[in-house]
């Protein structure tokens, strides 16, 4: 792409940083994939080695990327997360990520404080390192290992709120980053004299660049975290779900985010080992995915794991496709609670190059499955961000441009009728568990 107006967007992810270099078209010239360790000390808790995946990690990332041609690089990065910081801006404390235990308010906390899970993570933190420089999300510690700047986009910080009322901090304001519009200039890259742009939340970045901007699409990010966003025309309130704007203007988002995605999924891959034998679509249990708790539509950290209606007759295939399905099964259930009319799922984030996982959401849904060109959707979307704050581009919205189908994946009508009675079944436990 000799030539061509490259930026950089570098995503930092649940397992791993990626990033990527775009042209004006959001055609990708390279790639790279910086594996992390995510760490569950113990039960509850959910952390990174915090130097490891959000400083040296982003760094390595843009060193084996090796276009410093590029003209800006945008960050963006899971929400929440929280680490403590020294004089050089190297994290001193674990990273902690969301859904830990250690962002629940502890019983007997004194009612008057701020409470929230990024406002428990703080408190945490302060009292790991109360001498620290700072405490910085992934973002920040990015951004300043990078170019110097410890800053944040505003809805990265907009996710902490009340730390953050949507002006400034309301706790120690003088070690919490700054913060800046997405797609803003706020610094240069040390390595190449690139601009730093303020990037955005990744679900947000995937977003911009899914062209999931109709009424009836539904946004499936499968990543460690499953996420599903149905576009709406109306703002609406459903208990268990979040209701957010879409940056297509006078639309809405409503779905949330779920612990049945990677995390669940790898978890049985490693219980099960390689199964890809052929499945009776008759013969497959029935998973209630949460060996993690689950976030929406329940809010529940305690809710549990279960497979249910095994027998002699199920092999590790029919175990596997079940897991499948239950994700596909939670895509279904919060599109039904959100009462959008869906007309079609488009599926994005580094799941999409899993076809049985495509397969059984398309299944699950009774809907079509437009699999994204680009799974790397979070950094894709960083790199237009990018793009404005070189100054060639002036409008969010215009990402939509870069929106690019892979291939669609159809539900296939043998699967239909027992699909149907399995997901019954999946709601049943999901009652139960109420």
């Amino acid at each position: 792409m000799s030539g061509q107006r490259v930026t950089i967007g570098v995503d930092i992810g649940t397992t791993s940083v990626k990033a990527l270099a775009a042209d004006e078209h959001g055609r990708v010239s390279a790639r790279v994939r910086i594996p992390h360790q995510l760490r569950v000390p113990a039960p509850g808790q959910f952390e990174h080695d915090a130097d490891e995946a959000w400083r040296r990690g982003p760094l390595t990332a843009l060193a084996e990327l090796d276009r410093f041609d590029a003209a800006a690089v945008a960050i963006t990065a899971m929400v929440p997360s929280l680490t403590a910081v020294d004089d050089h801006g190297r994290p001193m404390t674990p990273g902690l990520l969301y859904g830990d235990a250690r962002g629940r308010r502890a019983c007997g906390t004194d009612a008057t404080l701020l409470t929230g899970e990024a406002a428990e993570f703080l408190r945490w933190t302060v009292g790991q390192a109360p001498e620290a420089r700072g405490y910085w999300p992934a973002a920040a510690v990015a951004n300043y290992a990078l170019a110097g700047e410890a800053v944040i986009d505003n809805a990265t910080a907009g996710t902490t709120y009340p730390l953050f009322d949507g002006s400034s901090w309301r706790t120690a304001p003088d070690r919490m980053p700054r913060v800046a519009a997405p797609g803003s200039a706020v610094g240069e890259i040390r390595s190449s004299g690139a601009v730093l742009a303020a990037g955005s939340v990744d679900a947000v970045c995937e977003q911009l660049v899914a062209g999931a901007d109709s009424n009836g699409d539904v946004l499936v990010l499968c990543g460690t975290t499953l996420i599903v966003w149905a576009t709406v025309a109306d703002y609406r309130e459903v208990p268990g779900l979040w209701t957010v704007p879409h940056t297509a203007p006078g639309k809405f988002q409503i779905g949330g985010p779920s612990n049945a995605g990677g995390l669940f999924l790898g978890w049985v891959d490693r219980l099960i080992g390689n199964a890809a034998a052929e499945v009776d679509p008759r013969r497959v249990p029935v998973w209630s995915p949460y060996v993690r708790g689950e976030r929406a539509p329940f809010h529940d950290p305690d809710r549990h794991a279960v497979l249910d209606g095994l027998d002699l007759t199920h092999d590790a295939a029919s175990v596997r496709r079940a897991a499948y399905e239950a994700s596909g099964f939670v895509v279904r259930q919060l599109v039904e609670m959100s009462g959008a009319s869906a007309a079609r799922i488009v599926a994005t984030g580094g799941g999409v190059r899993v076809d049985p996982w495509m397969q059984a959401v398309a299944d699950a849904t009774g809907l079509p499955v437009q699999v994204s060109a680009v799974p790397e959707g979070a950094a894709l979307g960083a790199a237009f961000l990018a793009r404005m704050a070189a100054g060639w581009e002036s409008s969010i919205t215009d990402a939509a441009r870069w929106a690019a189908t892979e291939r669609v994946v159809e539900p296939d009508p043998a699967w239909a009728g027992a699909v149907a009675d399995r997901y019954s079944r999946f709601l049943e436990l999901a009652e139960q568990r109420r």
